[in-house]
């Protein structure tokens, strides 16, 4: 067995994994990355955030066709397949990986496929698929491996018509209607993506309201606009049973309710990619959704071994999960590093929903006196043009000082606009004003202009 030294080892090619190894690479550390995969990318690039995404635009594409004026003069709607639809955003997924292997190889990284297993504190071994073994010791190792659906033991994922959102992308047929169990960000997304496609979701919510995180006004939105092409939402319901059959799968709810689908999609919650690591090898030990403990310097129970990404469980964002590898490593390297907090939502349903910062209710409960300041889409000149009127901008700010408290975005590229106002707010003392959009010139016509709109809107309600 080949035994190899190092400064640092990183468990999982995922963007945590990646940044944290290319990080440590940069700054002279001898580094290894560990990825039991056949590809590098992590769930991220193969089940995640990239195929759905991918998918997504084209099922906007989609929509978009059918729906504008101008195309139905040369020809009647198209319906395409989810399996077309699919094959089309693999296209992705290739370059994604062709870039990341670049990257090790440019960064001299060893990069390692297989299992990896802790043999003790400093020591991992990795198997591969033809049984071969390593084994890697390193003074400093990062646990990057992060998270995959959360299966309950009662639901037959084995028959062929019952998905999780990693099984969901291989489907093979268009289902005429489908049942999504779970209505979290991923439930709503997918619920976006199918009912694009013209198929007839029913979306299970065992809460009372859709993501109920969001600022309330959007979260209506986003039921509204669902609820328009053609989604069925049932709050406040549970499972009792999912059994599959030859004809599809009949979902018993706890309610009394039965419905009967051509396919199941469970979407609801995830589990830490932490049992095969061998951590009772070393004396860790994850909850019960297989997620590590970190402090604010991204070290577990053990002070030299570090988690980051989805592993560490929330906000589980691939946004954040770069920036916690980063800023992990950051503290390994004896270097400058932040916890990363501050994160800006990004929710890809159609259209899509981004915020940073407090919203409107929790603003009342914490007693703060803001106001709000808001631009409708259907207002600006660059949507109307684009056709993507639907969608608002939302500034709250204090009352007395101006300083901006939230920004809540729901509309075509709400993940983008946001990231103007999550700029300004970033700004220390008086440089984090309303006033900022209302003296800046944006360029006409675009999106951006609808900060302008918003804060003259709000301000005219304090002065």
């Amino acid at each position: 067995m080949a035994v190899h030294n190092y400064d640092v080892v990183v468990i999982g090619t995922g963007p945590a994994g990646e940044s944290a190894a290319i990080n440590a690479a940069k700054h002279g550390k001898r580094v290894a990355i560990i990825e039991k995969q056949a590809q590098v990318g992590g769930n991220c690039t193969h089940w995640g955030t990239i195929p759905s995404k991918a998918l997504r635009h084209q099922v906007k594409q989609i929509m978009a066709f059918n729906t504008n004026r101008m195309f139905r003069d040369i020809g009647e709607p198209r319906w395409f397949s989810f399996p077309k639809v699919m094959e089309r955003s693999r296209g992705t997924i290739d370059k994604q990986v062709e870039m990341r292997t670049t990257f090790y190889a440019r960064n001299r990284i060893d990069l390692f496929h297989g299992v990896a297993r802790f043999k003790d504190e400093h020591t991992v071994v990795v198997r591969d698929r033809q049984e071969g073994v390593e084994e890697l010791t390193a003074k400093k190792i990062v646990i990057s491996t992060g998270s995959r659906p959360y299966r309950p033991a009662d639901i037959n994922f084995r028959h062929p018509r019952i998905y999780c959102s990693d099984t969901i992308l291989s489907l093979s047929h268009t289902p005429r209607t489908l049942v999504i169990f779970g209505a979290g960000v991923i439930g709503c997304e997918y619920a976006s993506i199918f009912s694009g496609l013209g198929v007839k979701v029913d979306l299970i919510n065992n809460r009372d309201s859709l993501l109920s995180f969001l600022d309330d006004e959007i979260s209506d939105a986003l039921s509204y606009h669902l609820r328009k092409h053609g989604v069925l939402i049932r709050h406040n319901e549970d499972y009792e049973s999912v059994e599959g059959d030859d004809a599809g799968v009949v979902v018993s709810l706890k309610s009394g309710k039965k419905i009967r689908a051509d396919a199941f999609l469970w979407a609801n919650g995830r589990t830490g990619n932490t049992d095969s690591l061998g951590l009772e090898n070393i004396g860790l030990e994850p909850n019960d959704r297989g997620q590590l403990s970190v402090d604010e310097h991204y070290r577990t129970a053990i002070p030299h071994i570090y988690a980051a990404g989805d592993v560490i469980g929330w906000p589980s964002l691939a946004s954040a999960a770069y920036d916690q590898g980063l800023n992990s490593c950051n503290e390994l390297l004896d270097k400058e590093y932040r916890f990363v907090s501050d994160v800006p939502t990004g929710i890809y349903t159609i259209p899509e929903i981004s915020s940073f910062g407090p919203n409107e209710r929790e603003l009342t409960e914490a007693k703060v006196p803001y106001e709000v300041g808001k631009a409708f889409f259907k207002d600006t000149a660059r949507a109307q043009i684009t056709g993507d009127t639907v969608g608002m901008l939302k500034i709250l700010f204090h009352q007395d000082t101006l300083e901006i408290l939230g920004i809540h975005c729901f509309g075509d590229q709400a993940s983008e606009i946001l990231h103007i106002g999550q700029a300004i707010m970033q700004q220390e003392g008086k440089a984090n004003t309303v006033k900022y959009f209302v003296n800046t010139t944006f360029n006409y016509p675009t999106m951006a202009e609808a900060y302008r709109v918003a804060a003259q809107n709000g301000l005219n309600r304090v002065f």
